[in-house]
């Protein structure tokens, strides 16, 4: 099976490459959901592929994802996409707009969580990184269970889902969601936990085989 792998920047595409052996097409398609939905878009238009996955670093919801620890997506969400109203936030599904989450293959996320020692949890994707206490209350409020945040996730599924390809999506987190604190960023090693998440998915891959 064909995998195309979407990460932010390249120094998460270099971590996730030097684990992936052939088969696994590697591309770097910028920061945020459009970039990302822009660049998996352009590459599943040129090529056929049997899965899709979102990879890359971002923060974990403590205390559920430790920094250095992974989180498998079980829903992958739009967390802000929608309007702030007197009664409180309404996503784009309550605005009658369109849909605010993407469901990765169940058994699929269950078996990456399983032979990676990552949490399965959703993974909020948000055009602005949290960066205070406040919010990331809020977000823990609004989406229970989430395990992490990052930027480009629900992009990459959104164009997943036009070409009728299955999507997951895997963050290693480098950092907790809350107050900005870059001096307790571990960015290095949460590459490293990336590289090593995928070089345990092929034989994970060969079992699944688009099945959930």
């Amino acid at each position: 099976m064909r995998v195309l792998v979407v990460t932010a920047v390249p120094a998460e595409r270099d971590a996730v490459t030097r684990a992936c052996p052939d088969g696994f097409d590697v591309v770097a398609g910028g920061v945020g959901p459009a970039a990302s939905a822009a660049a998996t878009a352009t590459a599943l238009a040129r090529a056929p592929y049997g899965l899709v996955v979102s990879a890359g670093i971002g923060g974990g919801f403590r205390p559920a994802a430790p920094v250095g620890s992974l989180v498998v997506a079980s829903r992958i969400v739009a967390a802000d996409l929608g309007a702030d109203t007197p009664d409180g936030y309404l996503d784009v599904e309550e605005l009658g707009f369109g849909r605010s989450a993407h469901l990765p293959p169940r058994a699929l996320a269950a078996a990456l969580a399983a032979a990676t020692g990552a949490l399965c949890a959703p993974v909020l994707t948000v055009s602005t990184v949290t960066g205070t206490a406040a919010r990331a209350a809020e977000l823990a409020a609004r989406h229970p269970g989430a395990g992490a945040e990052a930027m480009e996730g629900f992009g990459v599924a959104e164009a997943a889902a036009l070409h009728g390809t299955p999507v997951a999506e895997i963050r290693a987190v480098s950092n907790a969601v809350g107050p900005r604190d870059r001096s307790a960023w571990r960015i290095g090693d949460a590459l490293a936990a990336l590289t090593d998440a995928f070089g345990k998915l092929p034989p994970v891959l060969e079992s699944w085989n688009g099945h959930d």
